[in-house]
């Protein structure tokens, strides 16, 4: 990352001087070529002017034309800095002699013209900008020519442009190479630890970021931190699961043996060890079931049949089902169902799930549990255009047991997780039917949550 961040700006850079660069050559160019073709103009009119003066001044030769040194001509060449310089003397009779600097070939149209006293100007075959103009001399025409050129490219302006160019790219380099580093460390961090926690170090945390820091590179720190966490914790209830199991298993295991060994020993009634041995292989049956049960919904692997069904009977039938349990622990049950409650859902599942909310209350009651099921009003939910039947349908399973701990009320759909209040009753099932009851609910489509009463 550090090398692309760098890479790019000191492109983007570049790219940037390079597009302003050709622009300020292109136009410093042009510029420079008119003001030297305005200024070669000029000189052009004062050299003919001075050429007419020296051949007036000297006297004409055997042919009556006025006489132009070649010295002249190059002193004029020197004293106004150009390229080259040539002049034409055209007779009287239309002969004409002398040359005009190398490369310079007038047009009949500009011959006229300069003839004439006119002045014309443009580019050599060379390359170079010329200027000619003529100044007559008694019965002749000294036509003067001269080249000239634009400064180089690295002149003036451009050159110092060029410079600059240079240095700001350099700068450019060295911020870079600064920024890529600076950007790229929170990655190089979150990289390093994100691989440790990869190869098992649940500890590794990235520091945290300032308060109300809103930066991507903040919000991957909190990500990758909460992350952590969240695999931390997540093993800590694996291993908690685990020993959880283990126990749930060993016991009933131990029983078993225990007693089947008394039978054989005859160290008891083989009624009494067989009816140990029936419930403590009931309770085995309920542990591997919902392990089973467990196992598919985490994979996805479970079927649900959702029908439209009677929710308020399906509800009170899987609560009549437990009264007589309840009645051996000496508790009540009491089933509010509301007729008429229509729902889309897997009976067999949401049998289920109030025979584990049931059994989970039972464990905890003091005296009874209570299980309700009541039809929330489509208007009550905000939906005026509906004037008929309910928009959905709450299931409440409610024991009067000792109210749970604030602290626990986020984790108590967790598999097997252990809170502070400890049930009334210790005959219970495998740990995990509250775990099993939120991915039911969950998967036909409804919420399921806890309350706990403060007073």
């Amino acid at each position: 990352m550090r090398r692309r961040v760098s890479a790019a700006v000191i492109v983007s850079v570049v790219v940037a001087l390079a597009l302003a660069g050709l622009g300020t050559l292109v136009l410093s160019r042009a510029a420079a070529r008119r003001s030297a073709e305005a200024d070669l103009r000029r000189q052009a009119g004062v050299v003919a002017d001075l050429a007419a003066a020296l051949g007036t001044a000297n006297q004409p030769d055997a042919e009556g034309n006025p006489r132009l040194s070649v010295t002249s001509l190059r002193r004029m060449s020197d004293a106004f800095d150009l390229h080259d310089i040539g002049a034409v003397i055209v007779g009287p009779e239309g002969r004409s002699r002398g040359e005009l600097p190398a490369g310079v070939t007038l047009t009949p149209a500009e011959e006229e013209t300069v003839r004439a006293g006119g002045l014309v100007s443009g580019e050599s075959a060379g390359g170079r900008l010329y200027a000619a103009t003529g100044r007559s001399v008694g019965p002749a025409v000294i036509v003067v020519g001269m080249t000239g050129t634009t400064r180089g490219l690295l002149s003036g302006p451009a050159g110092w442009f060029v410079i600059s160019s240079a240095l700001v790219v350099a700068l450019a380099v060295g911020v870079g190479l600064w920024l890529g580093s600076r950007l790229a460390r929170p990655v190089r961090d979150a990289t390093a630890v994100t691989e440790r926690i990869a190869a098992g170090d649940l500890d590794a945390r990235l520091p945290d970021p300032f308060p109300g820091a809103g930066d991507e590179t903040a919000v991957l720190a909190r990500s990758i931190n909460a992350m952590a966490d969240a695999l931390a914790r997540s093993r800590g209830l694996e291993q908690q699961f685990l020993m959880s199991v283990s126990h749930d298993l060993r016991t009933p295991l131990t029983n078993i043996r225990g007693y089947a060994e008394a039978i054989a020993d005859g160290a008891t009634a083989p009624g009494d060890g067989a009816r140990v041995i029936s419930r403590e292989s009931d309770r085995l049956e309920r542990l591997v079931r919902d392990l089973l049960d467990l196992a598919r919904l985490d994979a996805r692997q479970f079927t649900l049949h959702p029908r439209p069904v009677d929710v308020g009977s399906v509800v009170a039938d899987a609560a009549e089902s437990h009264r007589a349990e309840l009645a051996a622990a000496g508790l009540s049950l009491v089933v509010q169902a509301d007729a008429g409650l229509t729902g889309t859902v897997d009976p067999d599942r949401l049998a289920q799930v109030v025979g584990n909310l049931v059994g989970n209350a039972t464990r905890f009651a003091a005296g009874a549990v209570t299980v309700t099921a009541s039809g929330e009003p489509a208007e009550s939910a905000g939906d005026p255009s509906a004037t008929t039947g309910h928009r959905s349908v709450v299931v409440q399973v409610i024991n009067d047991g000792t109210p749970i701990d604030a602290a626990d009320l986020p984790f108590v759909f967790e598999r097997l997780y252990q809170g502070r209040r400890r049930p009334t009753r210790s005959e219970s099932g495998s740990g995990l039917g509250l775990a099993i009851v939120r991915e039911l609910v969950t998967a036909m489509g409804g919420t399921v949550g806890v309350h706990a009463p403060t007073d």
